[in-house]
């Protein structure tokens, strides 16, 4: 298959290719295995290699499914594979390969997609960037001395370089959304209790994290949403059901849309210029397609909603760090965890039962001013991020002390964990970049549920404003 064929096409796409007998499976598989040993070399977004694996599943009968025969990366957290280990970043976790699939990649691979490795992550999914002592930063294919974001940044950073279409990802306080914005792809952050996350986990940091994937096109996001979405059982609760297929939905234009936009932070803080200008952008192209857009935002304590947050954040790093100390008989040392992750451990360790019902309380209290602010409004419009994606070691992750080691990124994500509170669904678009060639995404926020209207309104700005083509350059 020639290079540039390959290049042209979404998953969707390369599955018709597939289905049309013009490419075989392990053709596919085969032209990602040669991408990623040529690209990742420069990224180190791909940390595990299951290419053997990979192969040996093309070879066979591949389902026919959406993605028949296309290729996917897994990121190195809570994707169990068989074959492949789950290190979520960190020294704690040994690298033993799982003997069996979750439920959602068992669904991957029954609609056809081939699993070939694991991706970059910072140790448990705790910054916005991506970088660990384990693995070493992943770098963002627009600029290597950038970052790609975090966590799921080297899910990102594979799929921006052309090696995959798609790869699955996890946000719990922006990880999804993040990452697609500084690489320039598709970032859904589905509703909590869309997507199962078992047989291993149900309601993973107190139901502030949630799976999905980055994408180049909202076709490809829909279709893995239609596949990923049917209720688990065995879950503590569920999303509402769409009203059918999400796929199917792109076709017809969203209803006139009542949209908020958001220029300043919740504390009235501006952002980046640059940021400013993607924003208004992306608001002056809503109301040329017929919405109507005009500057608000929900009403929340964001001081409150932020300590409750991290205070969950902390008390399920210490959780999971626990759980895996005493499954492995290590002891949690500096020898064994980063310094940051020993400092959200030891403040999660300090925390109270009663704290911890306190902080969920006050998301449930902002979940009901965010429903009622939708009750106005269909759409919340904001920046992803407060600035162009950073450049890669600003943040020091052996500093045990959590505000100093989060102190050079307080402002850099201004909106994202909100929704990861709330429940809510989000998703980032790749409509801008910076004058130095750097993605800047922005975000839509939808009422709890309401994923098919986010996808309605990205695929109409998706025609309206294509971005496919638009790619990194890197060299060889």
């Amino acid at each position: 298959m020639a290079f540039a064929e390959y290049d042209r096409q979404d998953g969707f796409g390369l599955a018709a290719l597939v289905k049309a007998k013009k490419i075989t499976p392990l053709e596919l598989v085969d032209e990602a295995i040669a991408r990623a040993e040529r690209l990742n070399p420069s990224l180190n977004a791909i940390v595990f290699k299951a290419y053997d694996l990979a192969r040996d599943a093309a070879k066979k009968s591949v389902p026919d499914g959406p993605f028949s025969g296309v290729p996917i990366l897994l990121k190195d957290m809570r994707a169990a594979a068989i074959g492949m280990p789950t290190r979520a970043g960190s020294r704690l976790v040994p690298p033993l390969p799982s003997g069996h699939d979750c439920t959602l990649v068992s669904r991957y691979r029954k609609n056809g997609l081939i699993p070939l490795g694991k991706t970059n992550v910072p140790e448990f999914g705790i910054l916005p960037t991506t970088e660990s002592l384990l693995y070493g930063p992943a770098h963002n294919p627009w600029n290597l001395d950038h970052t790609p974001g975090g966590s799921s940044g080297g899910s990102a950073a594979a799929v921006a370089a052309g090696i995959v279409p798609i790869a699955h990802a996890t946000d719990g306080g922006g990880s999804i959304r993040i990452p697609a914005s500084n690489c320039g792809l598709v970032g859904l952050k589905v509703s909590r209790g869309r997507i199962t996350q078992g047989p291993d986990a149900a309601d993973s940091t107190s139901g502030l994290s949630v799976d999905h994937c980055v994408t180049r096109s909202v076709r490809d996001s829909a279709a893995m949403l239609d596949l990923a979405c049917p209720p688990d059982y065995g879950d503590p609760y569920f999303a509402l059901s769409p009203q059918g297929s999400y796929l199917e939905a792109l076709e017809h234009k969203p209803n006139r849309l009542k949209i908020a936009v958001s220029l300043k932070s919740f504390e009235g803080v501006p952002f980046h210029p640059e940021v400013t200008l993607a924003v208004q952008k992306a608001a002056a192209l809503c109301t040329e397609l017929g919405h109507q857009v005009e500057e608000a935002a929900p009403q929340v304590n964001a001081e409150e909603m932020t300590m409750a947050f991290m205070a969950l954040w902390a008390s399920n790093a210490a959780y999971g760090i626990e759980t895996m100390s005493r499954m492995t008989g290590t002891k949690i040392t500096l020898d064994h965890v980063e310094g940051l992750t020993m400092g959200l451990w030891e403040r999660g360790k300090a925390l109270t039962a009663v704290h911890q019902i306190w902080a969920q309380q006050v998301l449930y209290r902002t979940a009901r001013n965010a429903a009622k602010f939708h009750e106005t409004y269909d759409l919340w419009l904001t920046p992803t991020l407060s600035k162009p994606p950073m450049k890669l070691g600003l943040v020091d992750v052996n500093e045990t002390n959590v505000e100093e080691a989060f102190a050079p990124i307080l402002d850099y994500v201004p909106f994202t964990a909100m929704q990861n509170g709330t429940g809510q669904p989000a998703i980032n678009l790749p409509l801008y970049w910076s004058k130095s060639g750097l993605p800047i995404g922005v975000q839509f926020v939808a009422r709890s549920g309401d994923e098919m209207t986010l996808l309605k309104l990205a695929a109409e700005i998706e025609r309206a404003h294509p971005w496919f083509d638009k790619r990194p350059q890197m060299k060889d």
